[in-house]
């Protein structure tokens, strides 16, 4: 809601006017872009909580520190399997999904 005193806009009404409504392509791809940065912030709070370095999450799931990095750091896609395979072996966590429609 957008106030006359101090030209304030809500979250949402920035994202409409920055990257278009949703169901647009541009907002597809920034909300795409979120949920995977968000997904690289879960898990490395899950490592730090689990007191576990990237080196150390890689060997205990079977795949390299610089994955970790990358997925952590949201430079790289990741397979569902992979995925599965961090947070149960790595994190000792279970997944599940939700989906919204």
């Amino acid at each position: 809601m957008k106030t006359k005193k101090n030209n304030l806009v809500s979250f949402q009404e920035h994202l409409d006017k920055e990257y278009g409504v949703k169901g647009t392509k541009k907002r597809d791809k920034y909300e795409q872009g979120y949920e995977s940065f968000k997904l690289g912030v879960m898990l490395q709070e899950l490592r730090i909580k689990n007191n576990l370095t990237q080196e150390q999450l890689a060997e205990k799931c079977g795949t390299t520190k610089n994955y970790i990095s990358r997925i952590e750091n949201d430079a790289s896609d990741i397979r569902l399997s992979t995925l599965m395979r961090i947070i149960n072996e790595g994190l000792g966590a279970k997944l599940e999904l939700l989906v919204h429609t």
